[in-house]
């Protein structure tokens, strides 16, 4: 069983996280940060990963700390649960419609742990959400990952529908990328490590 759990409190946040990447999907999630909950619970399901995710922080100044460090943290529990890497694809891709609006994310378990992002949400606030705050989510997620994550609007109007488009279609891609293949013997790199 690929699982972990990792927690990290500072003066701005505490965040606890754990996750199983064999899962089918379940998730409780918990940030104080509802639209960011939609999308956690969103990326849990469509990764079928298993996850409880708490964190508590200090929304009444802004929520980027909350939405950096659960990607942070989340990243670093993704690292570990995948351990040796030995027998998984590394990569992944994958594009998500959601009604007008079209995302590709596509994924590198690379050990090189970047992020390109390049989607537009058309809007300042999503509800109460800043948009801004998903591109730092799959910073802060793919640098401690350790994996290269590039994500892109392709086409969309709807604030929700791309932003909840880029949340899944990296899910997706992550979920191809972790898989085990029968095929591959060791660590799938000419290098011998990731």
């Amino acid at each position: 069983m690929r699982t972990s759990s990792f927690e990290r409190v500072t003066s701005e946040t505490s965040i606890r996280v754990s996750l199983r990447l064999d899962g089918a999907g379940d998730a409780s999630v918990d940030t104080g940060v509802g639209f960011f909950d939609h999308m956690l619970h969103a990326f849990v399901r469509h990764g079928c990963f298993d996850a409880d995710i708490k964190a508590s922080g200090d929304v009444q100044v802004d929520d980027h700390h909350t939405v950096e460090d659960v990607g942070i943290v989340l990243g670093r529990a993704f690292r570990e649960a995948m351990a040796d890497k030995k027998g998984i694809r590394r990569f992944g891709a994958a594009f998500v419609p959601m009604d007008e609006a079209l995302v590709m994310a596509a994924v590198d378990i690379s050990g090189r742990g970047q992020a390109f992002y390049e989607v537009d949400p058309r809007v300042e606030r999503i509800g109460s959400f800043d948009a801004q705050l998903a591109k730092e989510f799959f910073i802060g997620f793919a640098r401690e990952a350790g994996v290269t994550l590039h994500v892109r609007l392709i086409c969309g109007e709807n604030g929700h529908h791309i932003v909840e488009a880029a949340f899944k279609a990296c899910a997706r891609a992550l979920r191809e990328a972790v898989e085990y293949d029968a095929r591959i013997e060791g660590v799938p790199s000419t290098k011998g490590s990731l």
